[in-house]
């Protein structure tokens, strides 16, 4: 698994990113590989949810995605997207 983590400055700005109806995925900048959120049918997709309409200032949020197959590696350069969100040139640790 890999995960992403993000901070939130601005509830308002963060508000997208946090809507559980855009399903995050990440791209593997020199494959083109996409790598999924799993979502287990009870538990739904593994990020840490928000149990109000807007997230909260000064707290650190994360989505999991799934790394099998052939896995990144830490120096990998990596794309996050969330509906219109995407973090470009991300470096795997």
């Amino acid at each position: 698994m890999l995960d992403f983590r993000f901070r939130v400055l601005d509830p308002d700005k963060a508000l997208p990113l946090t809507n559980p109806n855009r399903k995050p995925y990440l791209i593997d900048q020199a494959s083109g590989a996409k790598l999924m959120a799993p979502s287990p049918p009870k538990v739904g997709t593994l990020r840490r949810t928000i149990m109000v309409h807007k997230p909260k200032a000064d707290r650190t949020y994360l989505i999991l995605f799934s790394n099998s197959g052939r896995p990144l590696q830490a120096g990998s350069k990596v794309t996050v997207v969330i509906g219109d969100f995407l973090a470009q040139n991300l470096v795997v640790e």
